[in-house]
């Protein structure tokens, strides 16, 4: 069946006009004032809402072994969820052991993920390196339509990689035309300040952002930063939480570099406070990494996104459980690392940035879907409303309400971090692959109908790249006065 939206204003990355789209076959078929569609076409009214792409989440670990545990929203359940909010395509991520085969892990994800409702795509974490890795990144580049690959370099003793394999990887990255993204925490002074605080007796939640700092992230964002301009390589830096990150990526962008910056919706919103309150299982709840930081971050953090240094917002949806938060009741650097968002990251998105002025709503659809499918090689199949494009668009009532609770939201965990906020501007109706599967706050979705979204490489990007570091001006350093 093929469906009609009637009556509403297309909203896109560049142009807001009134106009019906007619959505056949998975894909947009025309777009247009009162079209002529077949008969038994499904009707849409979009009359007083918005027509626009559904959104992308770059940056999901569904169902993801971690710390003991395995995240418990899995690639059914979290699609689902972020149908319900508006999100049309996740890109998650395959996360190798150390030693153990990139191609047997991305084999092992795609297993668990064949029971997605929604699109998906995958990341593939670089967490040790070989001459097999290297083979492995070119046989999931040019053969698996894997176009980015994850660097973490956090987590010391699991899967932190070490400055010399992120040259080797970032360098091979350059080769292949693909894009490594980075986890920027030092995770040697992690690990240090970490041990540092246990001694000193400080065991519960409120451990986990003062090992964290600020000035931990920044250093690490600057470094990989470095390392991707000597190397020639663009970089992409996942949740930065704070303004020396931001800093560093500024500095980065008007020198010239490819360098790409993603904020998470929790991180704008939500600030450290959670981790001193006084019900630990309330705090522990909030523990994820980078944490979320004091409240001048989060004012610099909305102006990064305005001006343009972060172009890409996401969840990191990595949900745990109550009973799973508490392998760490005493000691905090054992509480699984994680939160969730996907449901609720475009709405809370609307009304703190939208409604408020903060961003104009063709910068929100930047932000929520098309940036990331630029960035990530899939635009303008995905983050358009255009003839051609996958049909993935959600119907946007910038007037319908709802107070977020977990438990109402389709996420599989027992928290919400945004429990209570009441939102103006939710999807009515969101339709992936041209069918509607989320409509009057009900879901209609079938387990196995997402599909496996291959990104091509894109090597006209680096050759950009390889010219502007031709011509760079180096930065000029200043001189010290004589005296």
């Amino acid at each position: 069946m093929s469906v009609v939206i009637r009556d509403g204003t297309v909203v896109t990355a560049e142009q807001t006009y009134k106009a019906d789209v007619h959505c056949a076959d998975g894909v947009i078929k025309a777009i247009g004032p009162k079209l002529d569609v077949p008969a038994g076409t499904r009707t849409v009214d979009a009359k007083g809402q918005y027509v626009m792409p559904g959104g992308i989440d770059p940056h999901t670990h569904m169902e993801l072994p971690f710390m003991g545990t395995v995240a418990s929203e899995n690639f059914f359940s979290g699609t689902a969820a972020g149908l319900a909010g508006g999100t049309t395509m996740i890109i998650d991520f395959v996360i190798p052991n150390p030693k153990e085969s990139l191609l047997e892990a991305y084999d092992k994800w795609r297993g668990w993920a064949a029971k997605a409702c929604a699109d998906y795509s995958f990341h593939v974490a670089i967490t040790w390196w070989s001459d097999q890795v290297r083979e492995e990144m070119g046989t999931l580049a040019r053969e698996k339509g894997v176009n980015s690959f994850k660097h973490f370099m956090a987590y010391k003793n699991a899967i932190m990689v070490a400055d010399d394999q992120m040259i080797a990887s970032f360098s091979r990255c350059y080769e292949l035309g693909a894009i490594p993204t980075v986890h920027a925490e030092n995770g040697e002074l992690v690990y240090h300040l970490q041990g540092k605080l246990l001694k000193q007796g400080i065991k519960g939640p409120e451990g986990h952002p003062l090992s964290r700092p600020p000035e931990v992230e920044g250093e690490a964002a600057n470094r990989a930063i470095k390392i991707a301009g000597i190397v020639n390589s663009p970089v992409y830096i996942v949740h930065n939480s704070c303004i020396q990150a931001l800093e560093a990526l500024t500095r980065a962008r008007l020198d010239g570099q490819r360098v790409f910056g993603e904020v998470l919706a929790g991180h704008l919103l939500i600030d450290d406070s959670v981790y001193r309150h006084q019900d630990w299982g309330f705090a522990a709840a909030h523990v994820m990494s980078p944490p979320f930081r004091s409240r001048e971050h989060q004012d610099a953090l909305w102006k990064g996104l305005q001006s343009g240094i972060l172009q890409t917002t996401a969840t990191d949806h990595c949900c745990f459980c109550a009973d799973q938060k508490l392998m760490g009741k005493d000691d905090f650097t054992k509480i699984p690392n994680g939160t969730g968002g996907v449901e609720d990251r475009m709405a809370v998105l609307w009304t703190a940035g939208v409604n408020t002025g903060k961003l104009t709503m063709n910068e929100f659809v930047r932000i929520t879907s098309a940036n990331a499918a630029q960035i990530f090689n899939i635009y303008p199949r995905k983050g358009a409303v255009a003839v051609g494009s996958d049909a993935d668009i959600v119907v946007w009532d910038p007037k319908l309400k709802r107070t977020i609770s977990a438990q109402t939201h389709h996420q599989k965990i027992d928290f919400n971090i945004f429990e209570g906020m009441t939102v103006t501007g939710n999807p009515s109706h969101t339709i992936s692959q041209g069918k509607v599967v989320w409509a009057d706050g009900k879901l209609d979705v079938v387990e196995g109908a997402g599909r496996y979204i291959e990104r091509p490489l894109f090597p006209a990007v680096y050759e950009a790249v390889k010219k502007l570091a031709e011509h760079r001006v180096p930065s000029p350093v200043p001189r010290r006065a004589a005296g």
